[in-house]
């Protein structure tokens, strides 16, 4: 048995759990992160007198500088190591999140805002490399929704904490938090996160050897004597954009960026416009943000069992459902009564299936793309549907500042939706086709 198979066919080790269980960790605090500036925005707002088109470009500040991370910064996971590019990315966030709090303008905070997202939207392409690359082929899909489902996790937890913060001590002291729980997380990854063992084998950096067999150790196996051949085809594949979309991968990527580009789209018009949408409807704003919780809680659930599901019916056709339901229900919100109740459960639906089939794409990038541009597959994704969730709270504030009734409104975000389950299903790679069993495709 080979080194990869050890992870792919052999026993579940504590090691793999931890390595898991600090991705997610790692990725709950991302949501967190991610979130607070959306979080502290009314308390700025209050305090510098400022319009809401300007907090538009901080929050844009931000996404921007994640799909640049996921797009140009990911790609260096893949050259330099997971490891220490997880632990760059933490403290540029951890810096980034800390001075956030002590901005005194716009374009500070605008600048603050960028940084943390850089390091933010490339970690996030990392550590689903590192869940794909410590799980065993017959759970990996399980696992990597499961560390995606940290982002909804930090999000809701997130808006909980800062409600407390806020009142009793301001909103800088959500930045200065974030900035040290990222910080304090630098000694965690260091202690208890190992480099990939699949880029140790490919990429054979200095010490690969003594860095395996250390690995080997904690997965109770034999040391090597000597590093594995590797083939040489695969070395060949460089960490670049063009690697993406050569003959074989072309068809698989652009497929895969279209469909990350439409669900990202929808997600942020529902994520941006869910809390203002009900208050509109008439409900008071304690009701607008507990839809916003039931649409986080949906979606942590909704990840997490497409993901066990996925490893025995397999992705495509489960993100095909959920995308298509997700898609449907959206119809629905327009004849829905404005009833609390009602739009509680509906939220929670359009979370567990729109978040949970969304997630799933995670899946299907970390199986087409193999060990040496893994990340930089992710990364490019991952940028190429940041330009959706940037596009969809525009559109959507136009169109519902045109007076287009909200039903009209829903119904035209369907239809990413529906063209992301299509272009999902239409994904033919070799490299998802060849898993554990032919019903994983």
């Amino acid at each position: 048995m080979n080194l990869k198979e050890l992870i792919d066919e052999g026993p579940v080790t504590g090691l793999q759990i931890t390595v898991i269980l600090v991705c997610f960790v790692l990725t709950m605090l991302d949501g967190f992160d991610v979130l607070a500036i959306s979080f502290t925005a009314p308390s700025i707002s209050d305090e510098w007198d400022i319009k809401a088109g300007t907090l538009g470009i901080v929050f844009s500040a931000g996404l921007v500088g994640m799909m640049l991370g996921a797009m140009f910064i990911a790609p260096l996971f893949d050259i330099f190591g997971r490891r220490i590019m997880v632990l760059i990315s933490l403290t540029v966030i951890s810096i980034a999140m800390f001075f956030t709090g002590t901005v005194t303008s716009v374009w500070q905070l605008m600048v603050f805002r960028l940084i943390a997202g850089l390091g933010i939207g490339s970690m996030l392409a990392g550590l689903t490399s590192m869940a794909a690359e410590y799980s065993p082929v017959r759970q990996r899909n399980l696992a990597i929704t499961f560390v995606s489902a940290g982002y909804p996790v930090g999000a809701t937890l997130g808006g909980i904490i800062t409600a407390w913060i806020i009142p009793e001590y301001g909103w800088r002291t959500v930045f200065y938090a974030g900035g040290i729980l990222t910080a304090a997380m630098i000694p965690i990854v260091l202690l208890f996160l190992p480099e990939s063992l699949y880029f140790l084998i490919d990429k054979q950096p200095r010490r690969a050897l003594q860095r395996m067999n250390k690995i080997l150790l904690k997965l109770k196996q034999p040391e090597l004597q000597e590093i594995p051949a590797v083939n040489t085809s695969e070395k060949q594949a460089r960490a670049t954009v063009k690697s993406l979309l050569t003959t074989d991968r072309r068809s698989s990527t652009i497929l895969l960026w279209l469909s990350f580009f439409m669900c990202f789209m929808t997600l942020y018009f529902l994520l941006s416009w869910i809390p203002k949408i009900v208050v509109d409807a008439g409900l008071p704003l304690e009701k607008g943000i507990y839809t916003s919780v039931a649409f986080n809680l949906g979606a942590i659930i909704g990840v997490v069992l497409l993901g066990y599901l996925s490893d025995k019916k397999g992705l495509r056709p489960l993100i095909f459902g959920f995308l298509v339901v997700g898609a449907v229900l959206m119809l629905a919100y327009g004849i829905a009564p404005t009833i609390v109740a009602i739009l509680l459960v509906l939220y929670f639906l359009l979370g567990f299936f729109v978040d949970g089939g969304f997630a799933g794409l995670y899946a299907v990038a970390a199986r087409i793309y193999p060990t040496e541009i893994r990340t930089t597959g992710i990364g490019w994704a991952i940028g190429a549907g940041r330009t959706g969730a940037i596009a969809g709270p525009v559109i959507g504030g136009l169109l519902i500042g045109m007076g287009l009734p909200i039903a009209i409104t829903f119904m035209i975000f369907s239809v990413p939706l529906i063209i992301a389950a299509f272009a999902t299903y239409a994904i033919k790679s070799p490299e998802l086709i060849v898993v554990h069993d032919s019903t994983s495709t």
